[in-house]
């Protein structure tokens, strides 16, 4: 399973056990701060969603896990619709993968509606 099966499949519940920080001595002693990063969230309901707008104000691309949210409710909808809002404000993007997580990105990150590997 690669490391993005790991992170945006499965439909296992992950914990913070789950992941493992890499040691980055090897890495150039003089690397600069990164200019954007990648949250991970889980939404359980409406205030949850605070965090993740601010995150993507910020330039930062989120990525939600709703699993805890019932696909039927109406805070699901309601959710989307804000963090939809959000991207279009900043222009970036926004998809739904599958009913179980939602990735959100700032201004000049689109995300890629076609599968790696897999052509039409």
């Amino acid at each position: 399973m690669g490391l993005m099966s790991k992170i945006l499949g499965g439909g296992q519940s992950r914990t913070a056990e789950d992941y493992v920080e890499l040691d980055l001595d090897d890495a150039s002693a003089s690397s600069a701060e990164a200019a954007m990063q990648v949250h991970i969230a889980e939404v359980n309901d409406q205030a949850d969603a605070i965090d993740i707008k601010d995150a993507v104000y910020d330039g930062d691309i989120v990525i939600a896990d709703i699993t805890r949210l019932r696909t039927s409710d109406s805070t699901v909808e309601h959710i989307v619709d804000e963090l939809r809002q959000v991207a279009q404000e900043v222009d970036g993007d926004i998809v739904r993968k599958g009913d179980d997580q939602i990735i959100i990105t700032p201004t000049g990150v689109h995300i890629s509606r076609e599968k790696l590997g897999q052509r039409a």
